[in-house]
């Protein structure tokens, strides 16, 4: 596999053709907005322009990698001559379900279709796709360039050859791919998203502060961000949409997302993205200010 498109030049989708460029693949990235593909690609030179500081890349290595991604706003053109399809589009089930019944009509029945999703069933994206044995999840982790972990989700009719070929081209990647089965949340944040939301009703309940509850969590738990404080990375949005994936696979209350985080959300209250969350984000970008609402 040479050539690999990338739906959606956001957040993971950008970071995951940076990935595949950097390491000499062909990225043909694609989103149906101009202006994000040009959001998409000026966080990749952000990026690549840190690791060359850094001294982790030389100049010619950040050429290369640009070189490497061709955009494009449409799919049909952007996947014609595709080896691997990774959608990293938003965390939406309708979204994503649209977008693999464009796949399923417009790439050749070999190609392997995979989503980056975070919790929604493989099985049910592959069952609007034809021959639904290429169908995987490959959930990347953020930050995409960084982070080592994917976790290679196999649907009720992924293949095994396919799974290998996934697994084969993670570790090209040098990152290290672990196989989990497909139930909502996956591994990954079946564990995380509970945690959180303990948390938002810890602090929902009034046991203790933002600070606090991230200090116990970073200083007694050795986590390298407090719960919160990651959820406000992630984006309240996405933790919302995950409970609740979960709450509706499993009906069980304990995935029920806590109030708090519903109103927040409501509230465009997202994290870092929207400039506030658990946090105040107006001035940096780093956990360094409590929202007002909970100073």
């Amino acid at each position: 596999m040479k050539k690999i498109a990338v739906i959606g030049a956001g957040t993971m989708g950008n970071g995951i053709a940076h990935t595949f460029a950097q390491k000499g693949f062909t990225v043909l990235l694609i989103d149906i907005s101009e202006a994000a593909i040009e959001r998409g690609m000026t966080t990749i030179v952000k990026n690549l322009d840190r690791m060359l500081a850094k001294g982790s890349i030389t100049e010619a290595d950040k050429k290369a990698t640009i070189e490497n991604i061709i955009t494009y706003t449409d799919i049909k053109d952007g996947v014609a001559n595709a080896d691997l399809v990774v959608e990293a589009a938003t965390e939406n089930v309708e979204l994503k379900l649209n977008i693999f019944r464009q796949l399923s009509e417009v790439c050749a029945e070999d190609v392997i279709l995979a989503s980056n999703t975070s919790s929604i069933s493989i099985t049910k994206i592959a069952s609007v796709v034809k021959n639904p044995e290429r169908v995987i999840g490959m959930h990347f982790m953020n930050p995409v360039p960084i982070m080592k972990l994917v976790e290679i989700i196999r649907g009720y009719n992924t293949s095994d050859q396919v799974t290998k070929a996934i697994m084969d081209m993670s570790k090209a990647l040098d990152k290290v791919p672990t196989e989990v089965n497909d139930y909502p949340g996956f591994v990954a944040n079946r564990i995380l998203m509970p945690m959180i939301n303990e948390a938002i009703e810890t602090l929902y309940n009034g046991v203790a502060g933002v600070e606090e509850i991230d200090t116990v969590m970073k200083l007694g738990m050795a986590h390298p961000m407090g719960p919160l404080q990651l959820a406000d990375f992630i984006g309240l949005d996405v933790c919302l949409s995950i409970l609740n994936v979960m709450y509706d696979g499993f009906k069980n209350p304990k995935y029920a997302p806590c109030p708090l985080l519903v109103n927040m959300v409501m509230a465009g209250k997202l994290g870092v993205k929207s400039g506030e969350g658990f946090y105040d984000y107006s001035e940096s970008k780093k956990a360094e200010k409590v929202a007002k609402m909970f100073a």
